[in-house]
């Protein structure tokens, strides 16, 4: 019998929220989708932090030149855009318990981030945060990979080529995917469940779940792991 071989498959986002690496890690292969659509005001180049005035978005700005635009292909258009975001977290977190700890080996991230293109960023910060997480899972993108089309048809195809027997895909995928095209090719599909994470040690009021990360590792440290699932340290 092959060994058993989990495969993710998600569009690359900028610094993204805990449960995007408790997808990660729950993976034997986390797979860069940046092959399919651009979206605007999505995940792919924004995400939120914690202030003292409440939530505030850090974007990237970048081109879209016509709806049909891939993720791949879709560029950066402000090179201070690091400068800022960098200015943005280290006023707001400067007062975490761990951001001292963790201020050198971000500030250097952010000042050295003068990439093209969205995609480079977002794989840059994805896989120093892993590191820092300790996610050792094989990282790769679809663009190694022969796409084929059908919309989840191409999912199976990829995962079929990467020798996965599982696919894990987070609950919106429950809307669109056609699980008996993974059944037919004895592919199991597991959903992550995003609900009932426990709080942390948190800045600026009332708790908040959906921001970056990088305010559970500033706020947590090295006790980051205990707030995720895909851990076996996970708080209950």
């Amino acid at each position: 019998m092959a060994p058993k071989k989990k495969v993710a498959i998600l569009q690359s986002n900028y610094i993204p929220w805990k449960g995007y690496f408790d997808l990660i890690n729950m993976a034997d292969e986390f797979i860069f989708y940046d092959e399919v659509q651009f979206t605007k005001n999505d995940w792919r180049n924004r995400n939120k932090i914690k202030t003292h005035t409440g939530i505030q978005w850090l974007t990237i700005p970048v081109r879209q030149e016509s709806l049909s635009q891939k993720i791949k292909d879709t560029q950066i258009t402000d090179i201070y855009w690091n400068k800022k975001h960098w200015n943005a977290i280290s006023i707001n977190y400067s007062k975490a318990k761990y951001f001292k700890e963790y201020k050198d080996i971000f500030e250097e991230l952010y000042r050295k981030s003068d990439e093209k293109y969205l995609c480079e960023v977002n794989y840059k910060f994805i896989k120093l945060i892993c590191n820092i997480l300790g996610i050792n899972t094989q990282i790769n993108w679809s663009s190694n990979y022969q796409l084929i089309e059908g919309k989840t048809e191409r999912l199976v195809s990829i995962c079929k080529q990467a020798g996965a027997s599982h696919y894990v895909a987070g609950p919106s995928s429950k809307n669109y995917l056609d699980e008996r095209l993974f059944k037919h090719e004895e592919i199991s599909i597991e959903y992550i469940d995003y609900t009932n994470y426990p709080e942390y040690n948190q800045l600026h009021g009332q708790f908040v779940h959906e921001v970056s990360v990088i305010d559970l590792i500033l706020n947590e440290g090295p006790n980051a792991p205990r707030f995720m699932k895909s851990f076996n340290v996970f708080v209950r």
